[in-house]
């Protein structure tokens, strides 16, 4: 009988365990998972000063990036093709542009390639090297870097024909891509390529002048936000798992 009453105590205690889980406290059940993360990690790195060859405190902020950390990286990025651009008098083939989280370059398409084709010209490879070595010291604060790709209306009155329009703009944005990726300067993960064919002019297409600004490459680097682990792609793919799980 004793036998069996301790039988009967134990599973009525573990009916009850399973009731009061039944229902999640979100906010206790995050507090839970944190706690363990921080033992997980403090066992990991041991105590700061001690076994680790680090001084107090190093280790801890060594993991943390503030919004001030990724906008001096961004203006680091900035100014050393500034710099470049000024030394060798290319403000005419390069313009920079430098915002809150994120850094623009715009290079004219004839730099880079000749027309209608996707062959990158030897003054484009140089330029490149410029962006990557400026990009490298750099590289943990950026969040992505997008190449983009566009063309202009070869005739004021006829748009494109769309396929080579596209290809042409989405092939070019891919060879500067992946120049870039061979540089291995940045996560492939974090270039993005895209090609927006002669739909994104910034200036009209009756005169060869026009036309020329219009036939250009593109450079989008953008910061990592410091608030998040993740980054916009991984993000997009969390998401999207979640909807479909």
């Amino acid at each position: 009988m004793d036998t069996y009453g301790d039988m009967v105590t134990l599973l009525l205690c573990f009916f009850v365990m399973l009731y009061s889980m039944s229902t999640i406290n979100e906010a206790k059940w995050a507090m839970v998972v944190q706690s363990f993360q921080r033992e997980t990690t403090s066992e990991t790195m041991g105590t700061p000063g001690q076994g680790t060859g680090e001084g107090e405190g190093e280790g801890d902020a060594a993991e943390q990036i503030t919004e001030e950390d990724v906008a001096q990286a961004l203006e680091q990025i900035a100014t050393a093709l500034n710099d470049y651009s000024e030394q060798n008098n290319l403000a005419d083939q390069m313009a920079i542009t430098q915002g809150a989280d994120y850094v623009f370059i715009t290079f004219q398409d004839a730099v880079f390639f000749e027309g209608d084709s996707y062959t990158l010209l030897p003054e484009g490879e140089q330029m490149l090297d410029q962006v990557a070595q400026a990009i490298a010291p750099e590289n943990n604060m950026i969040d992505e870097l997008r190449v983009m790709g566009h063309t202009s209306q070869g005739s004021p009155d006829q748009p494109n024909n769309p396929t080579v329009d596209r290809f042409l703009a989405s092939n070019r944005a891919a060879v500067v891509t992946v120049y870039l990726q061979e540089k291995n300067v940045i996560d492939a993960d974090k270039l993005v390529s895209v090609g927006y064919g002669q739909w994104r002019p910034i200036a009209g297409f009756d005169t060869d002048a026009e036309r020329a600004q219009n036939r250009r490459v593109e450079i989008m680097i953008t910061g990592l936000d410091p608030n998040s682990a993740e980054n916009s792609v991984e993000k997009y793919f969390s998401a999207r798992d979640g909807e479909l799980n």
